[in-house]
């Protein structure tokens, strides 16, 4: 009878990873080719990418604006919005308005709104967003850096969503894309402000998505891995760290068809096991990996800073 019972456990774990990962499969690869996502194009003529001018956020406004779309870029430094908003112009020909604003402050909205009435914004891509400057402890967190992050990764996506949202259900269209993190769906040890705010951006996400279906947008939110970037410090693509234009590249595929994504196939396999790993084993496993994980990274980066401040 439990040889019986130990097969059957066996065959639905099986059956659940392969289920997962055909579905993984279909939303990255197969619907794309079939034409199953959707025209973002269609949805309305500007796209509004927040943190555009480095990372995933400038990856996404230039994979819209070779999508068709006009792109209202937005982030803190002046400089560097205007020299995107140029290699977009130059390069696919389309429009672009830029707004810099510091996303950590909370008096920038009635600006925001200002510059963005009367548009048709099709698209919103909530993705501005910050961490620590390495792993530390909840209580070594300075007070600042707290309302900073969460001004910047929760406070933005729910100010961002109620400016745009309102437009897209009077038009009953309209695609919004919400950064998370994979942070978000494990325990995170020494990046536990971070990780909370993803928490409630994945939350958000879903909750809004549910909401709002019935009057025609769709909400997506996106949990990437390591993507090379500043925030990352990782300098070189790997099969587990794409670029960020390979990432966004990929996740685009799954909008439409994916409520609740990691994009990029390989970040998919890691949610799937992760997943398994909650569901099957016991959750100390799991904490544990983590923990040694990020407080390695957090002694190293102790270390560093220890030496830099000896040679100064």
């Amino acid at each position: 009878m439990w040889e019986v019972i130990g097969q059957l456990a066996v065959a639905y774990l099986v059956a659940r990873i392969g289920f997962s990962a055909l579905k993984g499969y279909y939303s990255s690869f197969l619907a794309a080719v079939f034409g199953l996502n959707l025209n973002l194009k269609k949805q309305g003529q500007w796209a509004v990418v927040t943190g555009a001018t480095d990372g995933i956020g400038k990856a996404y406004a230039f994979e819209l604006a070779h999508k068709g779309m006009d792109v209202v870029l937005i982030s803190r430094t002046p400089f560097k919005l205007q020299n995107v908003a140029a290699e977009i112009n130059s390069k696919y020909g389309k429009e672009t308005k830029i707004i810099d604003v510091d996303f950590t402050k909370v008096d920038i909205y009635d600006r925001i709104k200002n510059e963005l009435k009367d548009l048709d914004i099709g698209v919103l891509v909530n993705n501005v967003g910050m961490s620590y400057e390495h792993p530390e402890y909840f209580t070594s967190v300075d007070d600042d850096l707290c309302e900073r992050l969460i001004n910047c990764n929760i406070h933005s996506v729910s100010q961002m969503t109620r400016i745009v949202l309102p437009g897209m259900a009077e038009r009953k269209r309209g695609v919004i894309i919400n950064l998370a993190s994979l942070s978000a769906v494990i325990p995170a040890p020494f990046l536990a402000v971070y990780a909370a705010t993803k928490a409630y951006v994945e939350s958000l996400s879903e909750s809004l998505g549910v909401e709002y279906a019935s009057k025609g947008v769709t909400i997506q939110c996106v949990l990437p891995g390591f993507v090379v970037s500043n925030m990352s410090k990782l300098k070189r693509p790997t099969l587990m760290a794409p670029t960020p234009s390979a990432f966004v590249h990929s996740t685009l595929k799954t909008t439409g068809i994916e409520k609740r994504t990691a994009g990029y196939f390989m970040h998919k396999i890691q949610i799937y096991f992760i997943e398994i790993a909650t569901n099957y084993l016991p959750g100390f496993i799991l904490s544990n990996v983590v923990y040694g994980s990020l407080n390695s990274l957090r002694i190293r980066a102790l270390k560093r800073k220890e030496r830099e401040a000896k040679s100064q």
